[in-house]
């Protein structure tokens, strides 16, 4: 995960951001201010599209975004609290699977970085 105040001069509306990354998508959570200096979020999804082979593959990103309004901001976390806490509650193992795939994750990742040359 990653935070920093602004991506780019092109989004200078952006005061804060988090991203997160899951796989071939990122999430970013951007807090933004309107004309009138009031703050809101944009949740946005970005998911990593590949289409062909090899030195013919293409690359383009499909985006997603969602706006959060203050006057939303506490039926939002209620709403998202109560649905984690759902899931928890009637799933308890999903949280220890998605551990363990983010575990193994980072384990193939760190792996790939090795060559064989530095384990002679």
């Amino acid at each position: 995960m990653e935070n920093f105040n602004k991506r780019d001069s092109k989004e200078q509306d952006i005061v804060y951001s988090h991203s997160i990354k899951a796989g071939k998508r990122i999430y970013y959570l951007d807090v933004k201010k309107n004309k009138h200096g009031e703050m809101y979020i944009a949740l946005t999804e970005s998911k990593k599209i590949v289409k062909g082979f090899d030195e013919n593959a293409q690359v383009s990103f499909e985006k997603h975004k969602i706006f959060i309004y203050p006057e939303d901001f506490s039926k939002f976390e209620e709403g998202f609290s109560d649905v984690l806490s759902f899931i928890r509650r009637e799933d308890p193992e999903t949280e220890e699977r998605n551990k363990q795939r983010v575990a193994e994750s980072e384990a193939k990742k760190l792996a790939s970085s090795f060559t064989m040359e530095e384990f002679e």
